[in-house]
């Protein structure tokens, strides 16, 4: 069978599933005659698109951890019918749900491997997800009927145009974090579980923050690659980091989401701290941060560093230098790492 002929008839499947499936929630399912479920079809904006979804998802695909870790927060793993797109272990509270949805891949699944699970729904952190390059671009799960949500923090405020992980216009905050929880808790109707999870979010960050002025502490944050570093610029993840603890970032003079630096600029920066993306994927060089600590400490580079010599690093998971739910876990270790150091006051 052709792969043309092979994703119609995956399509055809996946249309006949959905009309014979309800809810399985308990609670605002389809009916019968054909109607909608109350409430439904429900809209979001989906980064200049829209994503109009016709009832609660059960089959909902996330291709992204960050998107993942999400639906697996709001309680849904039982309306999951498979992930992709993983860079670290899943979080500890989530792994028992999380066992019990199918990974498709490791990295990006194929189109056709998405198709098979008869989606009615997919979720992505980053817009290269569903575009060239990635598992397929959303205009063709859109001509599949299948509706697609990109999140915010990928968009809002950001030209993803050119080569590089995009630069941000404008500076990104917590709120668009909460808006993706907003967005994807409104599209499977668990509004309340979304909202107790921003409010447990906001309170974590707030607790972490209280009293902090670090504003003497000058942080480097390094994700991936010792050969051509990716460093975090002002406006990502990382500046919602650094920005809640007052801190200063040393490439806070670029709006790239992940330049590339040469060691020779970041030995004339000179850290006081070095944030480390401490990966579990194998996709570049020096992924985990026990590679590039050992990088660090031995390239001629790097090792007279202030934060090499005084051994001052923090390892962040990478969903953690995302926006994702776990920038709050950033701004949690983050802040426990400058007063350890005893530079806040």
């Amino acid at each position: 069978m052709s792969s043309t002929a092979r994703i119609s008839a995956l399509l055809c499947a996946c249309l006949l599933a959905l009309t014979a499936c309800g809810d399985g929630s308990g609670k605002k399912s389809g009916t019968a005659g054909g109607k909608n479920a109350d409430g439904y079809p429900v809209t979001v904006s989906s980064c200049g698109k829209e994503a109009k979804v016709e009832a609660p998802p059960r089959r909902a695909v996330s291709l992204d951890q960050g998107s993942t870790e999400i639906l697996l927060s709001l309680g849904l793993a039982d309306r999951m019918a498979g992930t992709g797109t993983w860079t670290d272990p899943v979080l500890k509270n989530l792994a028992q749900d999380n066992a019990k949805v199918e990974r498709l891949a490791d990295r990006y699944p194929s189109l056709e491997k998405v198709l098979a699970k008869e989606p009615d729904f997919v979720s992505a952190s980053f817009l290269y997800t569903v575009g060239k390059g990635g598992v397929a671009d959303r205009a063709k799960f859109t001509e599949l009927g299948v509706p697609v949500y990109v999140s915010p923090t990928d968009c809002a405020g950001k030209d993803n145009g050119g080569s590089g992980d995009g630069k941000r216009v404008k500076t990104l905050t917590m709120d668009s974090v909460y808006g993706e929880v907003r967005d994807l808790a409104k599209v499977f109707d668990v509004e309340k579980r979304g909202e107790k999870l921003i409010a447990d979010m906001k309170s974590r960050v707030d607790k972490a923050t209280k009293d902090i002025d670090a504003s003497d502490a000058r942080l480097m944050y390094w994700f991936a690659n010792s050969d051509a570093p990716y460093m975090a610029g002002c406006c990502g993840a990382p500046g919602i980091i650094t920005r809640e603890l007052g801190a200063k970032n040393v490439f806070d003079d670029t709006r790239e989401e992940w330049p590339q630096i040469n060691w020779e600029t970041v030995a004339d920066r000179d850290p006081d701290v070095i944030v480390l993306g401490d990966l579990t994927r194998k996709s570049q060089s020096a992924e985990s941060a026990a590679a590039k600590i050992e990088f660090l400490e031995s390239n001629p580079a790097t090792k007279n560093l202030t934060a090499v010599k005084k051994k001052r690093y923090v390892l962040l998971s990478g969903q953690a230098m995302n926006p994702t739910i776990r920038t709050a876990d950033g701004i949690e270790q983050v802040a426990a790492a400058l007063r350890k150091f005893g530079l806040v006051t």
